[in-house]
C-alpha cells in the first residue's frame, strides 16, 4: 500500500532545501497523489556561525535536532548530506537509502588561477580540516582561513575576505547551479573527498516497514557500497565529521578500491593507503583499511588532534 502523506525533515539552508525538494519531486513523480511536505529544522551547526565547526564538536552538528523531531513523530524521513551524518544513530532510527553520488571532488573558486599557480602565501578559504591538511601537505606556504555559511556566502568571501581562492564541494556547486564559478576541480589524488561527499542519505524509523519500502527506490547500490566502506573506516577511527580523515570508495563491477587518508591539521604528518576487495565486503574493507592506518601511525596523529580539542570529545580507544 502506498502512503498518502509523507513529511520530510530538512535543514533550511539553500543546499539542504534543494536536496529535500529533489527527494520530494522524485516521490511525487513515483507516487502520483502522495502529499509530500517539508519541515524546516534549525540545527546546532546552523545556529553557530562564528566558530569553526571543529571547535564545536563533530558529532551530529547538522542532524541531532532533525532526529529528535523524527523520534517525536513530527517528520517521517530526513534528508541529509552524507558527509554530515554521524556513524551512530539514536535507537530506532537508521540510514535506509544512499542516493547516487554527484561529483565527489573538491572545487577551487579563484580569480581564474589554478591551485598549482596560486601565489606564494595565498589565502585559501575552506570549512574543512580535511582539505586544509591535504592542501598544506603539498603547499605548506598557504594561509588557511576557516569560512562558514551557505554556498553562496562562501563564494562571496573570495571578495569580502580578500581571499585568493575558496575550496568547496563540487556537488553543492553543481546542485545549486554554480558549476561555472569553479576554476578547477581537484583530482582525488590531491584532495581526497570527505566521507560520503556528493551522496545524500535518507533516514527514518527502522520499525516502519511500509515507509522503508516506499523510499527504497532511492538507494543506489554502487554509491551505497562505496559510502558504507568509507563510513566503516571513519567509525573504526572514531572520527567525527570535522577531523582530518578522508576516504573514497570507487566501485568497478563487483570489486571496489577504497583509499583512506589521515593527517595532522597542519599537514606535516599524514598517511594514505588503499585496499581492494569485493563490494559485498565493503564494511570489512573499511575496517581493515582503518586498522592498517591506525597501526601505521594514524592513532598517534588522531590522539593529538583530539587532545587539542578538535573534532571529537573522546580519545581513540584500542
Amino acid at each position: 500500500m502506498v502512503l498518502k502523506q509523507l513529511r520530510i525533515g530538512t535543514r533550511a539552508s539553500q543546499l539542504a532545501l534543494w536536496q529535500a525538494n529533489w527527494v520530494k519531486a522524485e516521490l511525487e513523480a513515483r507516487y502520483p497523489g502522495m502529499e509530500v511536505t517539508l519541515t524546516k529544522i534549525k540545527t546546532l551547526g546552523d545556529k553557530i556561525l562564528d566558530v569553526p565547526l571543529a571547535q564545536v564538536g563533530g558529532k551530529g552538528l547538522f542532524v541531532k535536532e532533525i532526529e529528535e523531531a523524527m523520534i517525536r513523530g513530527e517528520i517521517d524521513i530526513a534528508v541529509h548530506s552524507m558527509k554530515d551524518v554521524p556513524t551512530e544513530f539514536p535507537e530506532g532510527l537508521g540510514l535506509v537509502c544512499i542516493t547516487e553520488r554527484e561529483d565527489p571532488r573538491d572545487a577551487v573558486i579563484s580569480r581564474g588561477v589554478k591551485f598549482a599557480d596560486l601565489r606564494q602565501g595565498a589565502r585559501i578559504g575552506t570549512s574543512a580540516l580535511r582539505r586544509q591538511a591535504q592542501l598544506l601537505k603539498v603547499r605548506p606556504d598557504l594561509e588557511m582561513v576557516i569560512i562558514r555559511g551557505n554556498v553562496e556566502t562562501r563564494i562571496s568571501k573570495l571578495t569580502t575576505d580578500n581571499l585568493d581562492a575558496v575550496i568547496l564541494a563540487a556537488a553543492g556547486l553543481k546542485r545549486l547551479g554554480f558549476a561555472d564559478s569553479a576554476t578547477e576541480y581537484l583530482d582525488t589524488e590531491l584532495s581526497l573527498p570527505a566521507i560520503g561527499q556528493g551522496a545524500l542519505g535518507i533516514e527514518c524509523r527502522l520499525d516502519n516497514a511500509e515507509l522503508r519500502e516506499t523510499i527504497a527506490f532511492f538507494n543506489h547500490p554502487e554509491t551505497s557500497y562505496a559510502v558504507r566502506a568509507e563510513r566503516a573506516l571513519l567509525k573504526r577511527c572514531e572520527g567525527g565529521c570535522q577531523v582530518p580523515i578522508a576516504a573514497f570508495g570507487q566501485v568497478d563491477g563487483d570489486q571496489m578500491t577504497l583509499t583512506g587518508f589521515v593527517a595532522a591539521v597542519d599537514g606535516t604528518r599524514s598517511l594514505r593507503e588503499s585496499i581492494n576487495g569485493p563490494v559485498a565486503e565493503c564494511e570489512r574493507l573499511g575496517i581493515e583499511l582503518a586498522e592498517r592506518l591506525l597501526r601505521n601511525g594514524a592513532r598517534e596523529i588522531l590522539e593529538e588532534v583530539y587532545q587539542r580539542g578538535i573534532g571529537q570529545d573522546s580519545a581513540l580507544t584500542s
